[in-house]
């Protein structure tokens, strides 16, 4: 999976990670289980604070998305994550935004079939 951050963005860096490491574990790109590497990796890749990459692993951690393994690292936890109310207000919220954008019911189901597509077909359908 490569990361691609924007430095110019409005988007706090580590929550531009963590949206990019949720994306990639829906798409299947990242596997439960799998490795990540370190903090200190990515920050080196990214040219990025290694604090900045702390705060979006830790996050991830905090939501269930990755796991400290002592032998391994940090590893993608295994699916499905645990749904919270907060999730559920945020997609509330970006339905409602989408709708006051203009889009109708059709507009909305074909775009979310669409992304839908795009995450893990094997486990999906």
């Amino acid at each position: 999976m490569i990361l691609e951050i924007d430095p110019h963005s409005d988007e706090p860096i580590y929550r531009q990670l963590r949206q990019q490491i949720i994306i990639g574990i829906a798409k299947g790109e990242l596997r439960p289980g799998e490795q990540l590497p370190t903090v200190r990796q990515i920050a080196d890749e990214l040219g990025v604070n290694s604090m900045t990459v702390s705060k979006g692993y830790q996050l991830l951690k905090e939501e269930g998305y990755l796991l400290a393994d002592r032998r391994k690292g940090t590893v993608v936890a295994e699916l499905p994550v645990t749904q919270t109310k907060e999730k559920e207000s945020a997609l509330t919220l970006l339905l409602a935004e989408l709708v006051l954008s203009g889009m109708d019911k059709q507009q909305l189901d074909k775009l979310i079939k669409q992304i839908l597509n795009d995450f893990r077909k094997d486990e999906l359908q």
